[in-house]
């Protein structure tokens, strides 16, 4: 039985294969854009009209790239029989919620979503190994 551990954030997820024995550890970068719109900008004039942040513009591209992102590890969900996501914020929630919609026979495989603290790779493979067993 393939058994596969996501730790995911939006910078970058970690996969950890387990396979009888066999052990396999990949990182995966997430290739989303940080945005940092800056607060809009004054005219010359004393009290003028100011320049307005479009923050939607930005929260849907966000979007479009997470939805990649999640596709992108779909191909790896796909290879396996039963999933562990986990990370720190709600990232695997995000995952988990796409999967629904677009790879259900993917998202049918997710065993449990955790919230975690951020970790090392060693700790991630020894989670993912202690989840497992």
């Amino acid at each position: 039985m393939k058994e596969l551990g996501i730790w995911i954030d939006k910078e970058k997820a970690h996969l950890v294969f387990l396979e009888a024995e066999e052990v396999k550890f990949e990182t995966l970068d997430s290739d989303l854009d940080f945005f940092n719109p800056r607060g809009g900008s004054r005219s010359k004039t004393r009290w003028g009209p100011q320049d307005v942040v479009q923050d939607s513009k930005y929260l849907e591209k966000e979007k479009h790239q997470l939805k990649n992102y999640f596709n992108k590890l779909a191909a790896y969900g796909k290879k396996a029989d039963a999933i562990v996501v986990f990370g720190p914020a709600e990232t695997g929630l995000a995952l988990r919620k796409e999967w629904e919609v677009s790879q259900k026979d993917v998202a049918q495989k997710i065993k449990r979503v955790e919230i975690t603290d951020s970790m090392t790779n060693n700790q991630v493979i020894a989670w993912v190994k202690d989840f497992f067993n």
